[in-house]
């Protein structure tokens, strides 16, 4: 079994609908069961939820029953973020163990919201689907390097990505689960 790969990510975000400026520095490892277009979703879901006490899970990819990010709070989760489109029996846990649960996805919403309205899910229609469009991932991936440095704007729903000098822009695109 291979490795993982270690990303190192310095990013100037600016999310002018939430007024949030930040210098942010972290490290993420994709793991070799994991698509670059899991861990940029995984990264850039940081970056739009950024705020005090958001972390990524410390287990990572070896605990697939917790949250892929979250806020701990003093009572519980208060924020759980997962990656993809997970299953229905995790999406119950996790509209259970938190407050709030947003889903980020990289591949068609349309399946995970084909799959899941006649499930029983707990608060199903608290839960938020975004979708990230996968060409825009794609281009993202074509440049990444071990180092990255980006410049990160949200504004009115559009994300925009600045490397070197290469922009990147999409529409956030967000459903309900029902």
């Amino acid at each position: 079994m291979s490795a993982s790969t270690l990303y190192r990510f310095r990013i100037d975000l600016t999310d002018i609908d939430r007024n949030v400026y930040e210098s942010l520095d972290f490290r993420v490892a994709l793991h070799p069961s994991e698509s670059l277009p899991y861990l940029l979703t995984r990264v850039l879901a940081y970056c739009l939820n950024y705020g005090p006490g958001l972390e990524f899970s410390k287990e990572g990819l070896s605990e697939p029953e917790g949250p892929t990010l979250l806020i701990a709070g003093p009572n519980g989760i208060v924020l759980w973020i997962e990656i993809g489109n997970p299953s229905v029996r995790k999406l119950h846990k996790a509209s259970k163990g938190a407050s709030q649960v947003r889903v980020y996805t990289y591949k068609d919403p349309q399946i995970l919201l084909r799959e899941t309205p006649a499930a029983d899910i707990h608060r199903a229609e608290k839960i938020e689907v975004f979708a990230l469009p996968p060409k825009f991932l794609e281009g993202l991936a074509l440049n990444l390097t071990r180092d990255v440095r980006w410049n990160v704007i949200i504004h009115d729903g559009l994300l925009t990505v600045t490397q070197s000098d290469e922009e990147s822009q999409c529409e956030v695109e967000r459903f309900s689960l029902l």
